[in-house]
């Protein structure tokens, strides 16, 4: 069984060595309470005798209820309660006539209880007893339910990383395809060198992908070197007509995002701005951060939201675009914006617009998300990104997992 951290667990990382810790320093504190009792009470001296006995008997009773427990706890609720009630009553008996009788054999020798005189402790070893029920069952309760939400929150971050894996993973035959036929088109007319360029790149940047960041994070330098890469593979086709700068600061290049989180984007750039249009387009991708959060835009001089472009009324596959808005949530639940908007006053823009070039409004995707330096701990899955039920399921599942056990 997957054990809970002991940070969580404390006292109870060893849950054996808790409930005879808890066992003995109870007693312990029944008795000195009893005796301080009958001393007060001027019982005298000799009712320390009976109170040992009783203290034994109380500790003996509750460890053979103990065991009875460990075999009911998982039962049903109907089986639990009635049982327990059974045993609670049954060690009420036997700890009341044992009371009575060391009572009446240490301290009253001149006094022979007889039938129902036995029960005469009845009221108080029930309520000691009840005590000590109530006690081991919300320890134990406590412990399995604590357990079982950390259990549950593994398994939830679990199927979440998966599913960031599988929304990761769909990206490289998005990309593959698109390549290849590239390359094969190459291959068709005859260009065999830039084939063969095409081919050198693409194992570099598959190698990335495959080797790269397996937590799903990826620093910005990182990403940017992925980018450069994928570019390194579309300049062989486009040439000149394919222009672009980076603009990420040094603080920047350290902070963590979703990897191969940008090459989609920069790769909608090329689809709609620069394949369409004869002189191409300027395409610009910069980082900054700003008051603890990092801010990444990709801008392009394209034709923009709507049609020609990568805006609603596009028809196409539509992966892109929302594995980056599913991956986003997954990682960041609420707390990022994702953004798609005319990049008029873009710096990619105003560079296409000094040359003198015919421009389209052009495309600007901002993402907005907490910075997170590379060597921090990963942020925690949003709270509002829920698992579906499904793939919790079947994870569980997969895990195999074994009820918790209790105290004792």
């Amino acid at each position: 069984m997957a054990s809970l951290p002991l940070d969580r667990r404390g006292f109870f990382a060893d849950r054996n060595r808790a409930f005879w810790t808890l066992q003995i320093a109870g007693w312990s504190g029944y008795f000195l309470l009893r005796t301080l009792g009958g001393l007060a009470n001027a019982m005298g001296v000799a009712f320390i005798l009976p109170a040992i006995l009783v203290t034994i008997t109380g500790f003996s009773i509750t460890l053979l209820m103990a065991a009875a427990y460990r075999r009911i706890i998982r039962m049903k609720p109907v089986w639990v309660w009635s049982l327990t009630l059974l045993i609670v009553m049954a060690g009420a008996i036997l700890f009341s006539t044992i009371e009575v009788w060391a009572h009446a054999t240490f301290y009253r020798p001149d006094w022979r209880p007889v039938g129902v005189e036995f029960l005469g402790a009845i009221l108080l070893t029930l309520a000691v007893l009840g005590a000590w029920t109530a006690l081991y069952f919300g320890i134990n309760y406590y412990l399995m339910l604590d357990e079982q939400a950390e259990r549950f929150a593994r398994l939830e971050s679990q199927a979440s990383r998966a599913q960031l894996e599988m929304l990761r993973y769909q990206l490289n035959p998005h990309f593959l395809f698109n390549t290849l036929n590239s390359i094969s088109t190459l291959v068709l007319v005859g260009d065999t060198e830039k084939a063969n360029a095409m081919l050198s790149r693409l194992s570099s940047f598959l190698r990335y992908t495959l080797v790269g960041e397996r937590a799903g994070l990826a620093t910005v330098a990182q990403e940017v070197e992925a980018l450069r890469l994928y570019l390194e593979i579309e300049r062989i086709r486009f040439g000149e007509r394919m222009r672009v700068a980076f603009d990420v600061t040094p603080e920047a290049e350290a902070a963590r995002l979703p990897s191969l989180l940008l090459q989609p984007l920069v790769e909608n750039a090329v689809k709609y701005a620069v394949t369409p249009q004869e002189d191409g387009a300027d395409i610009l991708i910069s980082a900054r951060i700003e008051r603890g959060r990092l801010l990444v835009e990709v801008a392009d001089t394209g034709p923009g939201l709507g049609p020609g472009g990568p805006g609603p009324s596009h028809v196409g596959t539509g992966l892109g675009l929302d594995n980056i808005r599913e991956r986003l949530h997954q990682v960041y639940g609420a707390d990022h914006r994702f953004e798609l908007a005319p990049a008029l006053g873009s710096e990619a823009v105003q560079a296409a617009a000094a040359r003198g070039q015919a421009l389209g409004p052009g495309l600007r995707v901002t993402i907005d998300v907490p910075c997170q330096l590379a060597g921090e701990p990963e942020l925690a899955t949003s709270p509002t990104s829920k698992t579906p039920s499904s793939n919790l399921a079947a994870t569980a599942a997969v895990a195999g997992l074994r009820e918790p056990r209790e105290v004792a």
